[in-house]
């Protein structure tokens, strides 16, 4: 099983779930960047995208992302459906980028 379907829907079309394994999730808490933050400062003065920032969180979620599909793997699942993205704040400068769904087998 080297690869693993990830969908956020509750079904897998043309495919029969044949077992549920339960919730799995990954998750990561980052830090701001001095350089990225005085990048934002300067930005927020002109406007446009905040691409350090967007690199940022797309490392975030990357690294969360394979940390969920490792437990997946872990448990015996061949796919995790109804996938879903939160964020908190966990510390001034400071957030955690949490994903989750549920484990299963497909046939």
């Amino acid at each position: 099983m080297d690869s693993i379907l990830i969908s956020n829907i509750e079904i897998v079309p043309g495919r029969r779930i044949v077992k549920h394994l339960g919730l799995v999730q990954g998750s990561t808490v980052r830090a701001k960047h001095v350089g990225r933050d005085f990048m934002a400062g300067l930005k927020n003065i002109v406007g446009g995208e905040l691409k350090g920032y967007t690199e940022l969180l797309q490392e975030s979620r990357e690294e969360a992302t394979q940390r969920m599909v490792q437990q997946a793997k872990s448990i015996g699942a061949n796919a995790v459906i109804n996938v879903r993205f939160s964020t908190s704040s966990i510390t001034q400068g400071a957030a955690e980028l949490y994903v989750y769904g549920t484990a299963v087998v497909l046939e």
